[in-house]
């Protein structure tokens, strides 16, 4: 191995093994470094300051695929969020796969992504094929975003059959609670037990006072174990 790569791996090593502050700061930096470039690309337009097709040209000489991680960590800053899709753009195809995977991550929304694309596909710094791939993968995010859509209706729709199902044997439960014992399910009577403690804002592993401890050991023996109500051990003895 060469000198400098003998160099290069013992400072890697030292980095790894004694985390040095300058090692370990060195991300914030770059992302400190990317936001100084972002905001500093702005220009004066019709609207005020905002980005251009200049800051595209701008952004694309100043930053690098390199610098495509420490812009996708800027994603979280709703300020910043116009500057960061004209950052990520300006990187033409180096970006497009990054930004697909940040959308599917849900760092991203499907709005701010296609709008990377169609920077991406107007942008004459890129070459003819980023451009093409970016207007393919508008097509793209189009698809993940319907069958993302498609899934979360069914999932609400799974949601409201059961919260239907769960009323409807809770109601069974309390107008008969013998014939709702022998006819449901434990793990249906469950279902409502662990209802009715969220319904009064309990949790059967949280914090109780001893009075509600034994409330709900009791409701789990009424409405779960089918045990006969028993009378609280605080209540006066007859």
């Amino acid at each position: 191995m060469s000198a400098s790569g003998l160099q290069t791996r013992f400072i890697l090593s030292l980095c790894l093994a004694a985390a040095a502050p300058s090692c370990a700061a060195e991300p914030e930096r770059s992302a400190a470094r990317v936001r100084s470039i972002i905001l500093g690309s702005q220009h004066l337009g019709a609207h005020g300051m905002g980005y251009s097709s200049r800051s595209l040209a701008e952004l694309s000489r100043k930053l690098g695929p390199a610098d495509i991680a420490a812009i996708l960590t800027l994603l979280p800053e709703r300020k910043l969020s116009t500057g960061v899709q004209f950052a990520l753009a300006s990187q033409c195809a180096a970006a497009i796969v990054p930004v697909r995977e940040a959308v599917l991550q849900r760092q991203m929304d499907f709005l701010a992504a296609s709008d990377v694309m169609g920077h991406i596909a107007g942008f004459e710094g890129c070459a003819p094929a980023a451009r093409e791939q970016a207007r393919a993968m508008q097509g793209e995010l189009d698809r993940l975003r319907d069958e993302r859509q498609a899934g979360e209706q069914q999932q609400a729709k799974q949601r409201a059959e059961n919260d239907a199902r769960i009323q409807r044997n809770a109601a069974r439960m309390a107008q008969d609670p013998r014939a709702a014992a022998r006819e449901l399910s434990r793990e249906e009577r469950e279902e409502v037990y662990r209802r009715s403690l969220a319904a009064m804002g309990l949790k059967e592993d949280g914090a109780m006072t001893p009075q509600q401890r034994e409330m709900v050991q009791r409701m789990y023996r009424t409405m779960v174990l089918g045990e006969p109500g028993a009378p609280s051990s605080n209540a006066p003895a007859k």
